[in-house]
């Protein structure tokens, strides 16, 4: 494996190539530039690291566990875990935690699949993830079905093929007899899809308060390192009124669906910062009774995203505001005070950033450079979004793979040589909790929250 020097550089001007050469999209440009540097206590632990004997055997049992584990992607891609309805699945994969040797493992009350493999002693605890759920309703055709040396099927890749890379992490370091320092708290969870409003990781961080950092597997490129959680909020608007006849009731009530309209009008003459990015959508709308109806009822759902807490509140104050005025003017044309609107929060994801020079990013950085990867910083809305907003140290990294049709139907993942993301994600694990007898852990233990 290559070693890396003891200084990483990466010029600004190389972070547009970087971003074409691995394939990053528009929505997923570098949100900061790549550290110029690791200090010399992150560049001295992974040095140890690739240079122990001990690990280069770990990592050939990662490259050599590689088709069992494509079996474990495959058997839970095939049992459907549709957002609140992830229990098959959990059972499943706590089923195969335990089967590896994981015996200190449970599903909690929220459904999340729960397991620890305790260090040492006085070292961190680091939450290692993947999330259970997938975007998919019940019924979804979920087979796998492999063509031109493809996986496809709805899932595979988010967030199945992180689960089965957790599954080949315990499987290794179990074999292996490895002996961290730190804690390593491994979690399926739930809710990180559609309006879980990542209920999941919520009830990991409210009912631990001992973690100490966090690093989750979802689709990624080599070299991905998501630091930046964007924040968002959903709304579901209801408007009522008493409705009536089109022609009868006619300039004697107000319409509800009318009243939606304006505000939909004025929601979208709102303007919003392009940086930090803020952004809102009416996503759906519904509402009536028949096409000759005065309509007493309609709804639409808006959902509002920014990398900035204070630009999203800032942005929904707006959309409230222009929902009370449309009222207050669908009323007004008819002379009336009938038409009422009222909004219910469906969807609440914090957000925040791990910052660039951060430990837990060097660490990244650092295990990229060891595996001849330069990194890309990013953002998102992950499961990471929950601890990066309590001021907790996290990430997210790619597992190994080539994916694509997030998503959809045609979702699917080339899974060769997709070891080598597993390998090198695990390394920043080990780097992160420290490995007994080759090198000390890097990050630091956090004084325990209180509730």
């Amino acid at each position: 494996m290559p070693r890396l020097p003891s200084a990483l550089r990466l010029a600004p001007l190389v972070l547009a190539a970087l971003c074409a050469a691995q394939g990053v999209h528009a929505q997923n440009p570098a949100v900061a530039p790549t550290p110029a540097q690791v200090s010399p206590e992150v560049d001295k632990a992974f040095a140890q690291l690739m240079a122990s004997p001990t690990i280069q055997k770990l990592l050939d049992a990662v490259k050599a566990d590689h088709e069992r584990s494509v079996e474990d992607l495959k058997m839970l891609t095939e049992i459907e875990a549709p957002p609140f309805k992830e229990h098959k699945r959990a059972e499943a994969f706590l089923a195969r935690m335990k089967a590896l040797g994981l015996t200190h493992a449970k599903i909690d009350a929220e459904g999340n699949v729960v397991g620890l493999r305790k260090g040492t002693g006085n070292g961190p605890k680091l939450l290692i993830s993947a999330h259970l759920d997938t975007v998919f309703p019940a019924g979804t055709d979920v087979k796998v079905k492999e063509r031109d040396g493809r996986l496809y099927a709805p899932g595979i890749a988010d967030d199945t093929r992180g689960l089965a890379v957790l599954l080949s992490w315990i499987k290794v370091l179990n074999d292996h007899k490895i002996q961290t320092v730190g804690d390593l708290m491994i979690v399926g969870n739930v809710g990180e899809e559609e309006l879980g409003n990542l209920r999941g990781m919520k009830a990991i961080f409210r009912d631990h308060l001992d973690i100490d950092g966090m690093v989750g597997l979802e689709p990624s490129a080599p070299g991905s390192v998501l630091i930046l959680g964007t924040a968002s909020h959903r709304y579901e608007v209801t408007f009522q009124g008493p409705g009536g006849h089109s022609f009868g009731a006619f300039g004697q009530v107000p319409s509800a669906i009318h009243g939606m309209g304006r505000a939909i009008a004025k929601i979208a003459d709102i303007r919003t910062p392009s940086f930090p990015k803020t952004t809102f959508t009416v996503g759906t709308v519904g509402g009536g009774t028949s096409v000759n109806t005065i309509a007493p009822d309609a709804r639409m759902a808006i959902d509002i995203r920014s990398d900035d807490m204070a630009s999203l509140l800032d942005t929904e104050k707006k959309i409230l505001t222009a929902i009370d005025e449309a009222v207050v003017e669908e009323n007004k044309r008819w002379n009336v005070t009938t038409l009422s609107a009222s909004n219910k929060l469906i969807g609440d994801r914090p957000g925040g950033r791990t910052p660039p020079d951060s430990v837990i990013v060097e660490a990244a950085t650092r295990s990229n450079a060891a595996f001849g990867h330069k990194t890309l910083l990013r953002g998102g809305s992950t499961d990471a979004n929950v601890p990066i907003s309590l001021g907790i140290p996290a990430i997210i990294v790619g597992g190994g793979g080539k994916a694509s049709g997030f998503h959809s139907l045609s979702e699917s993942i080339d899974v060769t040589d997709a070891w080598k993301g597993a390998q090198n994600s695990l390394v920043t694990v080990l780097g992160l909790v420290g490995v007994q007898g080759v090198n000390p852990p890097l990050l630091s233990k956090r004084t325990a929250r209180t509730k």
